[in-house]
């Protein structure tokens, strides 16, 4: 048995349960009260709470992302650190990942939500908060398949600062 591996998957699954719950709970916090605030949308709204799902969804896919990266490093840092050094140095590094794909969610979100109220003549927030469930349903589906087709680009920008060896030129 590899003592390393086991390691690794003991952090990556408690790291996945402990920091999705923490993501998804202070995602749906920071919306709910962006929606209060911002909005006067209560937390009883069918429209604002798909759109609400729809947020939470495209965090999940684009934090999903990160596993790949994650393991590629861990592996560049199997073969020279010890146990303990090696399950900080993943935590730091998952840290940073998580960091950048969040933050990407995050813009994406604003972004396109943003773009598609200045393409439509209606007030979408409007729409949401006098509970229109065929807006939201629109603006949720928008934001997902933006997540989707950004994840990739996003995945990459992730791989670009894996620490991977330098191979010598032919």
């Amino acid at each position: 048995m590899n003592p390393n591996l086991a390691i690794l998957a003991l952090i990556e699954i408690i790291s996945a349960i402990t920091i999705g719950i923490f993501i998804l709970a202070l995602t749906y916090k920071i919306v709910q009260w962006v929606g209060r605030k911002y909005y006067g949308i209560n937390d009883y709204n069918l429209s604002y709470s798909i759109f609400v799902s729809a947020i939470i969804l495209s965090v999940g896919i684009m934090i999903s992302g990160i596993v790949q990266p994650l393991i590629s490093s861990f592996r560049l840092l199997n073969q020279t650190e010890s146990s303990f050094m090696l399950a900080f140095q993943y935590i730091t590094i998952g840290a940073v990942y998580i960091a950048i794909a969040y933050t990407a969610t995050i813009l994406i979100g604003l972004i396109s939500t943003f773009l598609y109220s200045k393409l439509t003549p209606i007030s979408e927030f409007e729409e949401i908060r006098n509970n229109n469930v065929g807006v939201s349903l629109i603006i949720s589906s928008i934001l997902i398949t933006l997540t989707l087709l950004a994840k990739n680009g996003v995945i990459l920008l992730i791989e670009s600062i894996v620490p991977y060896p330098e191979l010598p030129p032919i």
